[in-house]
């Protein structure tokens, strides 16, 4: 019914280069291993794995479980055989979640690190935007936490080896509130180490301070007890901080609510709390100007006029980029000024021009300051094209909304990164989503072909996933990210370490088989980096029979390649219509009566005729079985 059919994957080939360089903000040459990014064809694939996730085979789940109970993944879980089982879904990108060492409630002060107090520590496993060592990573995931770092090293290495390139969490907004680097270089200090906390504010302090008044734990709320009520030596609803800092989403109370990210601190980038800036103001034509210029502009002013919080966050990105990683998601970016943005990422830019940078936006109108201003590659295209195609899918919108949504983005569409998964949202296979897997491959096709930006998928949502288990800290529909968990549909396709399936539904399969396809068209089809003219309007103008608030329709092209793309929202009814192509595509296109249409998304149908008409325009008769979507790319 869905017309599946798998597609070959054609390995990208990358090279690998070694290359020094000096960073004038930096105490030390730097070896940076790059991946040419110009290598890689066809649209990018972000496959997201939540790293302490993605290998675990315990199939417990306890809530509040421990290690010891529930299991945890580890970096070796990425052998070759699950990195070219990544790469079969046409992934270019592996952003690899919560790999920084954040707070987490486990005992390694056999390694010199010190234990995090639950009180301030959501879940067992912790928060992975809680970072309390920005120099090393999650002790979890190694095989040998004294040699963690050198254990995610060899996994950049076989990131790379198997043609894909590497992306780690940076969370500039805010860190834990027990920050404190046992690893930082030599010349580089804690944040806050040098802070005057006799002031609320100060351009070169690292964090706001509540003058006066020590940091309160928060009233629990609805009978939460931290690791659910578990006895702990820490948990005893304190938490000393003399004064207190302010929390990371804002708040200014030295007692934060329940609801406050309480286990986090703001970072200060020169934002005095009135909300007036501290720092350089950016001219406006620098929205027309490139990383270099913008590097410039950052190198030509004077040293106490960058705040220190800014200098501590370039420090940490060109470590990492020295240790292979090829980019950065940027956690709640929005919340930190667009001119630290350019300062950070055309440093970024300076070290590896082709590194990939992504971040969470959700404001649309900040998009095009953080594009054009904060130099960042991609943003989340959450608030217009996921949430228009969720309505959808819930039945609260037309298919006309696709257009409506797709069009207040037309001018930077390459830049606006589509998802209908990731680790903040519900999984499509729920109540809350799309209550089964299928009915949303209506909206993923869409999601994937629609413009020329990437393609993001979590890992799990290609064999449906339902994250339903109850792990702990916080309620299913997603699944956990602060406890100890396994995934059951991944564990089922992981199979023990072989990734073929051994265990998954004929369901599952199916539906990884139609990712696999469809996300590799992302490589093959080169129109998907071409022209986008949307066809939905002229088929409600001309009241085109059988085609109604359920179907959308738009095509995708360029010189080497014509697609017209039909996707059937509705999980009940087949549609039957005639489908007609404008005149101005017609002339473009070139079309005569020998020219047909082939589905790319399966492999059993056959062509079928287009038909010139005497207006100038074409037709083609479409047939969409429920939730069916066709590809179809002219054949000549």
């Amino acid at each position: 019914m869905l017309g599946l059919g798998l597609s070959a994957c054609q390995p990208n080939t990358i090279e690998q280069t070694d290359t020094t360089v000096k960073n004038d903000n930096y105490n030390e040459n730097v070896s940076v291993t790059q991946t040419d990014q110009t290598a890689i064809t066809g649209k990018p694939v972000v496959y997201q794995v939540f790293t302490r996730l993605y290998g675990n085979t315990n199939t417990t789940n306890k809530a509040w479980g421990t290690i010891a109970e529930n299991g945890v993944g580890k970096f070796s879980d990425f052998t070759d055989v699950a990195l070219q089982d990544i790469k079969s879904l046409g992934t270019t990108h592996v952003w690899y979640t919560g790999v920084p060492h954040h707070a987490l409630v486990n005992d390694y002060t056999n390694y010199g690190i010190g234990n995090d107090d639950p009180d301030v520590v959501k879940g067992r496993a912790g928060s992975p935007y809680a970072v309390k060592d920005y120099y090393n990573v999650n002790p979890d995931l190694a095989n040998n936490p004294a040699n963690r770092l050198a254990e995610f090293e060899a996994l950049i290495g076989r990131t790379h080896a198997n043609d894909m390139q590497v992306i780690i969490d940076i969370v500039p907004n805010h860190v834990a509130r027990n920050y404190h680097s046992i690893s930082a270089p030599k010349g580089e200090l804690d944040f806050g180490a040098n802070d005057d906390k006799t002031n609320t504010y100060s351009r070169h302090n690292n964090f706001y301070y509540v003058v006066g008044e020590d940091f309160q734990v928060p009233q629990a709320s609805n009978g939460y007890q931290a690791l659910g009520g578990e006895t702990h030596p820490l948990s005893d609803g304190m938490f000393a901080e003399s004064p207190a800092k302010w929390t990371g989403n804002g708040s200014r109370l030295a007692k934060p609510d329940a609801n406050d990210w309480y286990e986090t601190v703001k970072i200060n980038y020169g934002v005095k709390p009135d909300g007036s800036h501290d720092f350089p103001a950016l001219p406006n034509d620098y929205a027309n100007k490139t990383a270099a210029e913008h590097l410039a502009f950052w190198q030509a002013q004077a040293a106490d006029d960058i705040p220190d919080s800014w200098r501590k966050f370039e420090h940490i990105a060109q470590y990492w980029l020295a240790k292979g990683v090829d980019g950065f998601r940027y956690d709640m970016a929005e919340m930190v000024p667009v001119e630290f943005w350019s300062y950070l990422n055309s440093h970024i830019k300076h070290t590896n021009p082709n590194a990939f940078i992504l971040a969470e936006v959700y404001n649309p109108d900040l998009y095009r300051d953080y594009i054009h201003l904060g130099k960042m590659d991609y943003l989340y295209d959450k608030v217009d094209l996921y949430d228009t195609l969720k309505a959808i899918i819930h039945g609260k919108a037309s298919t006309a909304a696709i257009a409506t949504a797709h069009a207040k983005v037309s001018d930077i569409d390459q830049h606006m990164l589509h998802f209908l998964e990731n680790h903040d949202e519900q999984r499509i296979n729920t109540v809350d989503f799309a209550s089964n897997p299928f009915n949303a491959l209506p909206a993923m096709v869409v999601s994937t072909t629609l413009s020329r930006s990437p393609t993001l998928l979590y890992f799990g949502q290609d064999v449906g996933e339902s994250g339903a288990e109850n792990a702990g800290f916080g309620q299913p529909t997603r699944t956990s990210i602060f406890d100890y968990v396994g995934v059951p549909a991944h564990q089922r396709w992981m199979n023990n370490g072989k990734f073929d399936g051994g265990q998954s539904t004929s369901d599952e399969k199916t539906l990884r088989a139609y990712y696999q396809t469809l996300l590799n068209l992302s490589h093959s089809a080169t129109a998907l980096q071409g022209e986008y003219v949307e066809l939905d309007t002229l088929q409600r103008q001309l009241n085109t029979q059988g085609y109604d608030d359920e179907v959308f329709a738009f095509s995708r092209f360029n010189n080497e390649q014509q697609l017209i793309i039909v996707s059937n929202f509705s999980q009940q009814h087949s549609k039957m219509f005639t489908l007609t192509l404008p005149h101005t595509l017609i002339n473009q296109w070139h079309i005569s009566q020998n020219t047909a249409v082939k589905n790319l998304l399966s492999t059993t149908q056959l062509a079928r005729p287009l038909v010139l008409q005497s207006d100038s325009s074409a037709t083609i008769d479409v047939q969409l079985a429920p939730l069916q979507s066709v590809v179809m790319a002219l054949q000549r």
